[in-house]
């Protein structure tokens, strides 16, 4: 064989004596092939550098090996953009290819699309083994489930998603990652305590102010009217969502925001109008960005892991895959809700005084 020559399964079979039939039974790895001939056999693979056809071992298997993953755009850093890493890295180590769809008619002001129909049609239409749904739970852009979902012919798993019954859903708990930011600043003793959401057309912003209101009830702490105001998850709406609540509430003495990239601001802010922080004012995010530790002062959050969240859902989605190519009744749907954890830093760090 010519060293500029490509590594054929024909080359394989003939340097180790066997059928091309065998080297595909081996690299499909079936059980009848005896156990010293599957050695001689992937010791030539190995030696050879042999590198099996993925299309032919999907023509073979009659799968593609290939998860469709529907994403709402990678701008919103917080979430999207590090599930997908851990999308990813579990596709690769499982085996898969990903084929990434972006609805185009998502935008800032305006999270609700016409496309869902056509979009899985492209989808199915390239033969995906299965779909990860990894678009935020915004307005009513999930109304089409229960409509189209029977028309989806492979299966599907939904990302930070409000869990639905029959439908397999990977999320955080997000109203416990609020109870945990808005006790933490309860046991500090704090008596003021506001909250910046994030758009509450947002599943994941209305529980987190659910959150809040309902810890300050059960500590006796009743929310007053403009103690929570709204941001869109940006640095700059955090930024005057603070001045404003500041404005209003001189004597604020902790606040709880829905997300990192909003409390930055709040740092920013608190710093230049005077504040200590934490002995003025405590500050809790939501998050935990890489960066978040080196804010200044490093910031207390909620961690959620968002690559554990893609992770998990490629597992889910693949389990699923699985029993389908095998014959086996498929699971039912059950949501996955993993729970964040409070990250407790110098923004709220009690002192201690001598």
């Amino acid at each position: 064989m010519r060293q500029s020559e490509r590594v054929t399964i024909k080359h394989v079979a003939q340097q180790a004596g066997v059928s091309t039939q065998t080297v595909s039974r081996v690299i499909n790895e079936r059980p009848d092939v005896a156990s010293e001939t599957r050695k001689r056999v992937l010791g030539v693979i190995q030696s050879l550098g042999y590198q099996p056809s993925e299309l032919a071992r999907s023509l073979i298997q009659r799968r593609s090996y290939m998860i469709g993953v529907v994403t709402a755009g990678l701008k919103f850093i917080g979430g999207p953009g590090r599930a997908l890493n851990g999308i990813t890295s579990a596709a690769e180590e499982l085996g898969y290819a990903l084929l990434l769809k972006e609805l185009s008619s998502f935008d800032s002001d305006n999270f609700t699309s016409h496309q869902i129909r056509p979009l899985i049609q492209s989808l199915l239409a390239r033969q995906v083994d299965g779909i990860l749904w990894a678009v935020p739970d915004v307005g009513d852009n999930h109304a089409w489930v229960e409509k189209e979902i029977d028309a989806v012919q492979s299966p599907i798993v939904f990302l930070s998603m409000q869990t639905r019954p029959n439908l397999p859903v990977v999320c955080f708990d997000n109203y416990l990652g609020g109870q945990l930011a808005t006790q933490h600043l309860l046991d500090l003793g704090r008596q003021c305590i506001g909250h910046i959401s994030g758009p509450l057309d947002w599943w994941e912003a209305r529980e987190r102010k659910r959150a809040w209101e309902d810890t300050l009830r059960t500590a006796g702490q009743e929310p007053e009217t403009g103690l929570c105001v709204t941001g869109n998850w940006s640095a700059q709406s955090g930024a005057e969502a603070f001045i404003q609540l500041l404005d209003s509430f001189p004597a604020l003495d902790g606040i709880f925001v829905a997300n990192d990239q909003m409390a930055l601001s709040v740092l920013q802010i608190a710093c230049r109008r005077g504040l200590c922080i934490p002995d003025d004012l405590a500050v809790v995010g939501f998050d935990d960005l890489a960066e978040s530790a080196y804010f200044w002062p490093p910031l207390t959050t909620i961690r959620q892991d968002q690559t554990e969240l893609g992770r998990c859902a490629v597992y889910e989605l693949v389990n699923r895959v699985e029993a389908l190519h095998d014959g086996i009744r498929l699971p039912d749907p059950l949501s996955v809700v993993l729970t964040p954890q409070l990250m407790i830093r110098e923004s709220s760090r009690q002192t201690v005084t001598t």
